[in-house]
């Protein structure tokens, strides 16, 4: 896809310039170049506060895919359990980022630049970490294509709110705009690659995701981390490397795919560890999306395959909050309605497979969400 696209499909719930309800807000509150529209994400629903660092790393060992001329370096955002509720709120993107993702998006160009900056969340910057007795079971969360990692913030918080360690990495040049420490922001050069592979994207996030893990297992994370309990969790292309993580790193145990396709298609001799594919109903047994049935056959382990009616692309990540606010609905389903199930069916795959919880949800259609499917 081209760059404009791509940032289309990211910023969909972004269009805020349609008939009638542009109209109808312009004339209750003014013009819409004056409106800041003021967002937020939904509560977590665990019982901890909520911790947020970020981490600049460089893996001085890897030439980056993108810019091979320089060293791979990512941005990391950690949510944890935290001691206490102290810290100031962080942004949801720095206003580069924010302006970046707003100027590529057609219909957004009313919106004042930093509107997603100001972005209402629930965590608090550099607030204490609260230990585990073995460690905290640990989270690697990679987004969809174009997406920044900000994207993933709200299932991040529910995670850490219930007591795991979750590491959201933004893959550098894959999404719109990525700010680093010393101020320098980096744009999509993926984006203005139509060529490159799917395939070739997974194998990146691929070594992208075991350098994070490398480094959260060593050094000062390592002594707050249960090595024993690693759990790999994507959004679209990031769905597709976790399953590929599944089959390259011994070290994860489980995997979900958030309405993904594979790039490639796993092999029949798939790996055998829990694996949850949960999307829209494009992804059902007779839908387009040929990869989840083959890549369904090379699962030998414990696996689920659902889909939740209404869903849309985004439904199962913050975009899906953001349409409501604006006026603009995302998919048939309500969207904090789909993050709430997104929420439940992911806490239920993680409690089951990296605590050994019970997770009567994951055995069958629940009349609390009549929306979710099960299939094969």
């Amino acid at each position: 896809m081209k760059k404009k696209l791509l940032a289309a499909i990211l910023m969909l719930p972004l269009l805020v310039t349609t008939a009638g309800t542009a109209g109808a807000a312009e004339a209750a509150t003014g013009p819409a170049h004056l409106r800041q529209p003021k967002l937020a994400l939904p509560a977590p629903t665990g019982d901890l506060p909520v911790g947020l660092r970020s981490l600049h790393l460089v893996d001085g060992s890897r030439a980056d895919p993108w810019k091979p001329e320089v060293r791979r370096e990512l941005m990391v955002s950690l949510w944890y359990p935290a001691r206490k509720a102290v810290g100031r709120a962080p942004l949801y993107l720095t206003p580069q980022e924010s302006a970046l993702a707003l100027a590529s998006t057609p219909g957004a160009e009313d919106l004042p630049p930093d509107t997603l900056a100001g972005t209402k969340v629930h965590s608090h910057l550099n607030a204490p970490v609260r230990t585990a007795k073995g460690g905290l079971p640990l989270v690697v969360m990679s987004p969809g294509g174009s997406f920044p990692r900000a994207t993933l913030t709200s299932l991040a918080e529910d995670l850490a709110s219930r007591g795991y360690l979750v590491a959201g990495v933004e893959h550098t040049y894959e999404s719109y705009g990525t700010t680093f420490p010393d101020g320098r922001t980096t744009t999509c050069l993926a984006c203005d690659h139509p060529g490159r592979t799917g395939a070739g994207v997974t194998a990146g996030r691929v070594a992208d995701l075991r350098f994070v893990i490398d480094r959260l297992t060593g050094g000062a994370w390592g002594e707050l981390v249960d090595r024993s309990r690693i759990a790999a969790v994507g959004h679209s292309i990031g769905g597709s490397s976790t399953s590929h993580l599944l089959l390259a790193d011994p070290r994860v145990r489980a995997g979900v795919n958030l309405d993904g396709t594979f790039f490639p298609a796993l092999p029949a001799n798939g790996p055998a560890k829990p694996f949850m594919m949960i999307g829209n109903p494009r992804h059902e047994p007779t839908g387009a999306d040929e990869s989840w049935p083959r890549s369904w056959a090379g699962l030998a382990g414990w696996k689920r395959w659902l889909t939740v009616d209404g869903a849309e692309h985004v439904s199962f990540v913050d975009l899906a909050a953001f349409g409501p606010q604006l006026g603009i609905p995302v998919g048939e389903i309500d969207g904090e309605r789909a993050l709430r199930i997104t929420r439940a069916y992911l806490t239920a795959f993680l409690d089951r497979h990296l605590r050994d919880r019970r997770a009567p949800l994951l055995e069958g259609p629940s009349e609390d969400y009549p929306e979710v499917r099960f299939w094969r």
